[in-house]
């Protein structure tokens, strides 16, 4: 077996606690509870051990990772093990001397989700009031010359306000933008009908972004990332499966992608029985996927096939009932009418679902 090129990306998902109940959220719906989260000592290791590997970014996410009491002290360890630290928020909870201690601790750079343009319908989205608090939070790491990261979770519910997204990007003075619309994973796909765009919502975002593009009297790099679920091109799995990056979840689980918790019969490796460089070399559950080797007809015989990877693993498993089967995002799969059928289902008026939360319980992750 030939050796993996190492990963240069950790996605550290700290807790899976979040403030908001955001009904698009990709964690999975079993959350992983408070008492079984990665100690501040175990994650300053993961830390040290991805540097080591040669990896070069962590996002500090979750949930909301500032729910995270030791969160500064986690950064600080990121920052020592010379990683490149960006936290992942809704800025609920980032107040002035919350975020003096993590500029203290080294963090680098705030990616801010944003629901909506309009407060009341972002509260709405987020499942509470936030939207104050958000606009709060861009002005304090405005004001620490950090570099800021605006995040929008794109849907039916909000397409259309693409223009007032944009220009609320602005505003709060970002420097990037990331139009990512809806991945149907987690609580994202329990409410697939209800978070569905129509095609015409698409065309008139794909039409807005082009032109805020051609704008010269702007400095906003903008990334629109396409719905699959209507282009018939798959998207590449995370740049191949265990090709770019890793996911440890909270209680330590190392996956090869966010959402590969749903792939039934993965074994996915734990930090606490083995070190990253043999999960991500040596484990099962890296190899399973990896490369082109394991793929079906039409993928192993494709010319695409070393660019999209065959697409999506956990789509084609939440399709199809198989990981191992071509994503029918793609427009040669042969269960591509699937993909089809549910891009063109009326949706307007499926209602979105969210987990009621209790005083122990996590809620539904939104940041």
């Amino acid at each position: 077996m030939t050796t993996p090129a190492p990963p240069w990306a950790l996605l550290a998902e700290l807790t899976h606690a979040c403030p908001l109940h955001c009904g698009y959220c990709s964690n999975p719906l079993e959350l992983t509870r408070r008492s079984t989260e990665l100690s501040t000592q175990r994650w300053a290791e993961v830390f040290r051990q991805a540097a080591a590997m040669g990896v070069l970014h962590t996002h500090l996410s979750g949930g909301e990772p500032l729910l995270r009491e030791d969160l500064d002290a986690l950064t600080r360890a990121a920052v020592d093990a010379g990683l490149y630290t960006q936290l992942v928020t809704s800025g609920v909870g980032l107040s002035t001397s919350r975020l003096d201690d993590l500029v203290d601790a080294g963090l680098h750079s705030v990616q801010l989700s944003v629901q909506h343009a309009d407060p009341p319908l972002s509260d709405t989205i987020a499942g509470r009031a936030s939207f104050r608090n958000k606009e709060a939070a861009a002005q304090l790491v405005k004001q620490r010359r950090l570099p800021l990261g605006i995040n929008v979770v794109l849907h039916r519910h909000n397409l259309d306000a693409l223009d007032d997204l944009l220009q609320l990007a602005v505003a709060w003075q970002a420097d990037r933008i990331e139009l990512a619309n809806t991945q149907f994973y987690g609580w994202g796909l329990l409410n697939r009908a209800a978070l569905m765009p129509s095609h015409e919502q698409l065309a008139d975002a794909a039409a807005t972004v082009a032109r805020w593009r051609q704008r010269t009297d702007i400095e906003l790099d903008i990334t629109w990332v396409e719905p699959d679920y209507f282009t018939g091109v798959p998207k590449p799995c995370m740049g191949g499966w265990g090709a770019v990056s890793l996911t440890v979840t909270p209680d330590g689980t190392v996956l090869p992608c966010p959402a590969a918790a749903s792939v039934p019969g993965l074994d996915a490796p734990n930090v606490l029985e083995h070190p990253l460089p043999w999960i991500w070399n040596e484990s099962p559950a890296f190899n399973r996927y990896r490369g082109t080797d394991w793929m079906p007809s039409p993928c192993r015989d494709c010319a695409h096939k070393n660019e999209d990877f065959g697409g999506c693993r956990c789509q084609a498993f939440a399709l199809t009932g198989d990981a191992s089967r071509t994503d029918p995002a793609c427009s040669l799969a042969p269960d591509h009418d699937v993909i089809t059928s549910l891009a063109s289902a009326d949706s307007a008026s499926a209602e979105v679902v969210r987990r009621r939360p209790t005083r122990r319980s996590t809620s539904t992750v939104g940041g």
